[in-house]
């Protein structure tokens, strides 16, 4: 080694070894925010911590065997979390984004490296990886977070940004909780797999609506054409006006209910690829 380049050496060696023990703080102390705890983390593959209860034993069972799948498949855990509130685990005024950050490095969500490649004695490869998610969604706080893998490196923020906004918070905002889960959790499955994402399911009531209007619609014409303005269907027009206000208005009442699910699977995977934030 020339003169020149062991001065360099030795100016960039303590510096190197000071920058790599700040990150490792950084990190350390990411994980460890006084007073902020977490909920209890669930089995390897058991994909769900519940705590606000809002699932049934059989959606998790549907659930877990879903995610399942996935992580034999695409080595990709799906970890759902459900809260009471931030506020609970000492994270009251903290933004959902960094607890579900913290929340996501402490559990270490996702493997940073896998092996890919033939089986047995044929060739197989470590590659970086780190593609955990986690959906986390409290409760009494009215938000939800999709939070990445540093591997996915923020290119599915905006796929994150549409799945928050059309399978999950319309869900949420009818109270249906549950439906909102396995709705969101079935687009980021697909996300997972770079599938085409289907659109939410409709709730029953949209269909009910649509053929009764339709119904409506063909009374009406009848009775204008047999009857003139005498007849009977500005009554029916009334009483469908009447009881989609009253759909309407349950719709806006129920918000509070609740349903929901969580879980994964761990190898010290950290965050920092990105999501998206959803609030009802």
């Amino acid at each position: 080694m020339h003169g020149t380049e062991k001065m360099l050496a030795r100016a960039f060696w303590p510096r190197g070894l000071w920058v790599l023990a700040c990150v490792w703080a950084i990190g350390v102390a990411a994980q460890q925010v006084p007073g902020v705890s977490y909920p209890p983390k669930p089995g390897d593959r058991e994909f769900i911590s519940d705590q606000a209860e809002l699932l049934t034993p059989e959606a998790r069972k549907a659930l877990k065997k879903r995610l399942d799948k996935l992580l034999t498949d695409k080595a990709i855990p799906i970890i759902v979390v459900t809260i009471p509130s931030l506020a609970q685990y000492g994270a009251q005024g903290m933004r959902i984004e960094l607890y579900a950050r913290l929340l996501f490095d402490h559990w270490g969500i996702g493997h940073p490296k896998i092996q890919v490649g033939g089986r047995g004695r044929g060739r197989r490869a470590t590659v970086e990886w780190n593609k955990g998610i986690l959906l986390l969604i409290s409760v009494g706080d009215r938000k939800a977070r999709i939070e990445l893998g540093a591997g996915f490196g923020r290119e599915k923020d905006k796929l994150c940004g549409d799945i928050m906004r059309t399978h999950i918070i319309p869900f949420f905002k009818r109270g249906d909780f549950a439906g909102g889960i396995e709705a969101g959790v079935k687009a980021l499955e697909q996300m997972a797999r770079e599938e085409v994402i289907e659109p939410p399911p409709r709730p029953w009531w949209h269909y009910a609506v649509f053929l009764g209007a339709i119904a409506l619609t063909v009374f009406t014409i009848s009775s204008l054409i047999r009857h003139g303005t005498r007849g009977w269907a500005w009554l029916f027009w009334g009483a469908a006006l009447g009881l989609l206000w009253f759909l309407v208005y349950n719709i806006l009442m129920s918000s509070g209910r609740s349903g929901g699910f969580g879980g994964g699977s761990f190898g010290g995977g950290f965050s920092g690829g990105g999501g998206a934030t959803g609030s009802w």
